[in-house]
């Protein structure tokens, strides 16, 4: 069948479940455990899983896990989400990203399956990706949660190999609960009776529950500069220490403090859970290991050619507090003086949490509503908010408008730009700029 064809009956199934509920997301497993039964249960028959929920840092884990693990020869398939730029970059099967055949023909037979009952767009496309994983071979499958963990349709699984939590902070409160406890509950949810679990240095709200939870289910726990010793180095690698285990890294190829802290927790894992990977492969994952839109330079492009000849451009899908302050240490590793700024956000969280944590980096910002998304803050509101903080802002009509005023007030010539606020309008940014993540 000619791949167009595949192409568009793709895109078709995607709009059809996109609109099962498109203003409502429903958390639970019910409606996921029960499509799943149609299906012949087939998350009973994939390969081993790691699985990882967290407020930030849980796509850089799996990126680096994947590439540790590819290193060694081994075949992974992987679940993430979101996607940036076409739904394809969710799943993995044996390394390479699902084709249009394979998806079409996956989300036909799910559609069919699941028949008229109530389900979610997310529902449908997890028990899409696992009716794929139980099909195809490979020896490892990667799990990222989309949303908490207890009641996420990828907690249908029973007994992973490890379970990661990476750091956990406030965000998706409407859903998750407003405290760090409430949200740590969530994301303890993951946990498997005697399963081990491994953490990122966590708020010690957090710790506590993700101990507590642990220890109810016989669940050896562990975590970075506790159980895991954990140091950093001068020049940004680190040195990890785990059941008499050592590794000591270089820097990681993707950019920031952060990423020190989220190829450690991949590296601890796998000395853990699959201890005969070779520290050769560990080491090697950590400089292959890639993930678009996190502090990723532009070199080239549509976008890049309508910017100041020479400025150092950058992208970054940060969007919360958290992801706002690890963002802002990147950036002050990357250039010792301030940035020129266009951002877009979302109306689900409050807008000064990550603006505040840029503001002393930021010599102007232009904001852009993000295209085709119906809950995008104006260009105008986020301006405003942003004046309110202190820093100099103005709203801009479009992406190449917003250009063209931070061409304008780069007045020395060498300020660099980085753009920013939204996964969402970091995928719209990719596909503008012709930069599709593969």
């Amino acid at each position: 069948m000619p791949n167009s064809l595949s192409r568009q009956r793709a895109e078709q199934a995607l709009l059809r479940l996109g609109q099962l509920h498109p203003k409502l997301i429903d958390l639970g497993l019910d409606r996921t455990f029960n499509l799943l039964e149609k299906l012949g249960n087939p998350h009973l028959s994939i390969p081993p899983q790691i699985h990882v929920a967290g407020t930030n840092g849980k796509g850089s884990t799996i990126a680096f896990l994947r590439a540790m693990l590819e290193h060694a020869n081994n075949k992974v398939h992987a679940y993430t989400s979101p996607h940036l730029v076409r739904f394809h970059e969710r799943i993995r099967l044996a390394g390479r990203l699902i084709d249009d055949d394979t998806l079409a023909d996956l989300l036909e037979e799910v559609e069919t399956k699941n028949g008229s009952d109530s389900i979610t767009f997310f529902e449908v496309t997890t028990a899409a990706a696992m009716l794929a994983f139980s099909r195809i071979e490979a020896d490892i499958t990667l799990l990222e949660t989309g949303l908490g963990g207890r009641t996420d349709s990828t907690n249908v699984i029973s007994s992973p190999l490890i379970s990661i939590i990476t750091p956990i902070d406030r965000d998706h409160e409407h859903f998750l609960g407003t405290t760090i406890n409430a949200i740590a509950t969530e994301k303890a949810g993951i946990i498997k009776p005697s399963v081990t679990v491994i953490s990122a240095h966590q708020h010690p709200e957090a710790e506590a529950v993700l101990r507590q939870r642990s220890k109810e289910l016989n669940s050896s726990f562990y975590m970075l500069g506790k159980e895991v010793a954990f140091d950093h180095d001068q020049m940004g690698g680190f040195h990890i220490t785990v059941e008499g285990q050592s590794l000591s890294s270089p820097a990681p190829t993707m950019i920031g403090p952060h990423q020190s802290d989220n190829a450690a927790l991949a590296a601890a894992a796998l000395m853990l859970t699959m201890p005969e990977t070779p520290q050769f492969s560990i080491l090697a994952g950590i400089r292959a290991a890639t993930w678009p839109a996190r502090v990723q330079k532009l070199d080239h492009g549509k976008l890049v050619a309508l910017c100041t000849q020479g400025q150092s451009i950058w992208l970054d899908g940060a969007h919360n507090r958290h992801g706002a302050a690890a963002l802002a240490k990147s950036l002050t590793h990357l250039h010792d003086g301030k940035w020129v700024m266009i951002a877009g956000a979302l109306n689900t969280r409050p807008p000064a949490d990550f603006l505040n944590e840029l503001k002393p980096l930021i010599h102007h910002l232009v904001t852009i509503a993000i295209p085709e998304q119906d809950a995008s803050l104006s260009a105008e509101h986020l301006a405003e908010t942003a004046s309110q903080l202190g820093i100099s802002a103005s709203p801009a009509t479009d992406i190449s408008a917003a250009i063209e005023q931070a061409n304008h007030h780069n007045d020395q010539g060498n300020r660099p730009l980085i753009i920013g606020g939204s996964l969402y309008l970091s995928g719209y940014i990719l596909k503008e700029n012709g930069s599709l993540p593969d």
